[in-house]
């Protein structure tokens, strides 16, 4: 055994943790806590304030602003405190209780002691304190770095738009494109996803052991329970859901997760074909000042940004759709899988956000090399194929023409064969077509066939 202090189990609290800190605000143990503390402290105003049980003890604003405080003011001193009381009581949810009711004791509220908590099941807290820091964390953490990655790629779409260069399809030459409507693609396919993300529904229930409001009602028969429970789960910010077990029933997060990870799995694309570019010097890297490619090859520049992203996307992926799928099931009325399972919510996440920097951090370390490109198009002119027999169908369609078979025509002449600019010259000069369509073709060039290429790249502006 070494004399090492305790160690980050994850690289996403030791190596990463430059990169993935903010996320601990929320999606972290302390961040649940703060947060079961917030609807705590807040459903013990709507209880004391309305009313609702005749108890006429009132919370005035200045005595509201510092139960509030304690939420805005929570510290590593609370954070210890809460795990203390979770040693004796066993139970995170009741450690949290007691804490709030110390809290009253101090300010000289001991009367509201018993709305603590009051008619609640555990799940209640819980379910509305997820939803709390899993839309804080995606609002103020996650989307504000893929505004950035995609402002990066936006920009570099609009840059490229009019960069031509030869497109591969099944890795073979195809009909060129332009680099800036390739990279315009995936901006429209994160967007849409984007757009999914924040269109997500942050549901909660706060209606007791089995979802039916039966100790409510008990205790206080003649207050419209549904209604207060819709109330107050509204003044957080969520949506309430009126059916449910003693859980919510997790449909918004698995719905929130599939698409966060379907965006994840577009970002993953982005980095195969940006890395194949690198590979195919389409993209030149520029090198970092005191950086290492390689321990034994000193000339290395390597993707690394790119294949880091890969790897944390895959990552985030295997938990995301792990929590999709596992939290939308629960036995009956209520089993724990969820809550073990909910644990993981920050390092899904974390990986996410990790990647999002990584390939951010890569598009600011690439270049285009037009020189490559250029060359590249003009070693390709069998590319034309498809153009030139296009034309000819359209030229027979007409009546101007009587080719038989265009495309097989062309398959012979292109097929599997590297032609050059000359044979394509001599093979459409020899063509018995309209004039119209010959000089079309003659003034033709790889570089040229781009069809719309450069005003669809600019449709993202």
């Amino acid at each position: 055994m070494s004399n090492l202090s305790v160690q980050p189990l994850s690289p996403l609290d030791g190596r990463y943790r430059a990169a993935v800190a903010d996320l601990g605000n929320y999606l972290s143990e302390a961040g649940l806590n703060r947060a079961r503390i917030q609807v705590e402290i807040e459903w013990l105003i709507h209880l004391a304030n309305r009313d609702l049980l005749g108890t006429n003890t009132p919370i005035s604003e200045v005595e509201a602003a510092k139960l509030r405080a304690i939420v805005t003011n929570f510290s590593d001193a609370d954070v210890a405190e809460l795990a203390k009381t979770e040693a004796t009581t066993k139970h995170d949810v009741k450690a949290v209780e007691y804490f709030i009711r110390a809290k009253l004791s101090e300010l000289g509220r001991n009367d509201l002691l018993e709305l603590t908590h009051f008619a609640c099941t555990s799940e209640d807290i819980n379910n509305l304190s997820y939803a709390i820091t899993v839309r804080d964390a995606i609002e103020n953490v996650w989307l504000p770095k893929v505004t950035v990655l995609l402002t990066k790629l936006r920009e570099l779409a609009a840059k490229y738009a009019d960069s031509a260069m030869l497109s591969r399809t099944h890795g073979q030459p195809a009909t060129p494109t332009t680099m800036g409507k390739e990279l315009a693609v995936f901006v429209h396919r994160l967007e849409r996803q984007i757009k999914r993300i924040k269109a997500t529904e942050y549901l909660g229930k706060f209606s007791g052991a089995t979802g039916t409001f039966s100790a409510h009602v008990v205790a206080a028969p003649l207050l419209n329970w549904p209604k207060e429970s819709e109330d107050f789960v509204t003044s957080l910010g969520l949506t309430w859901n009126p059916l449910t077990t003693q859980i919510e029933s997790h449909d918004w997060q698995a719905e929130l997760y599939s698409a966060v990870a379907h965006f994840n799995a577009i970002l993953h694309n982005l980095c195969t074909d940006i890395w194949t570019y690198i590979s195919l010097a389409y993209f030149k890297q520029i090198p970092v000042a005191g950086a290492t490619g390689s321990s034994t090859m000193p000339h290395k520049i390597n993707p690394i940004r790119f294949e880091n992203a890969e790897s944390n996307l895959e990552l985030s992926n295997a938990i995301l759709n792990s929590l999709a799928s596992t939290l939308i099931t629960s036995r009956l009325q209520r089993d724990l899988t969820d809550s073990s399972s909910q644990r993981n919510i920050g390092l899904g996440f974390g990986h996410s956000l990790l990647a999002i920097d990584n390939v951010t951090r890569g598009l600011a370390e690439i270049d285009l090399s037009e020189s490559v490109l250029s060359a590249d198009l003009s070693d390709n002119w069998e590319i034309l194929g498809e153009a030139i027999q296009t034309v000819i169908r359209a030229e027979v369609a007409a009546g101007r023409s009587n080719i038989s078979d265009p495309y097989a025509l062309l398959k012979e002449l292109t097929r599997g064969k590297r032609l050059s600019g000359e044979d394509m010259v001599a093979f459409v000069n020899q063509l018995e077509i309209g004039q119209a369509a010959k000089d079309r073709l003659l003034a033709l060039r790889p570089h040229t066939y781009v069809g719309l290429a450069s005003e669809l790249a600019k449709r993202i502006n």
